[in-house]
């Protein structure tokens, strides 16, 4: 499977910067779909941050999936990639 891999950027509460990733299958094009993904991984972290934009989120590439991304999206829809600053 191809996949749309969307680069984050979010201000944390405590001046970190925060970078994921959110993978969703290549056909994916509602930005507010994929900007949601986005919000609920940001609501599941222990920490606050700041707001999840098109200025903080946009599409980077098109990449191969790999099997436990894949299952991950066939369950939820998408998948997150932890960069930097996530935890």
């Amino acid at each position: 499977m191809k996949v749309a891999v969307w680069d984050t950027y979010v201000m944390r509460e405590d001046g970190h910067p925060m970078h994921f990733d959110i993978l969703v299958p290549e056909n994916m094009k509602d930005k507010d779909v994929i900007y949601n993904y986005g919000k609920a991984f940001l609501k599941s972290r222990p920490f606050k941050t700041g707001d999840l934009t098109s200025r903080e989120c946009q599409f980077c590439h098109i990449e191969q999936a790999t099997p436990e991304i894949v299952t991950q999206i066939e369950k939820e829809g998408y998948s997150i990639v932890e960069m930097e600053n996530c935890d």
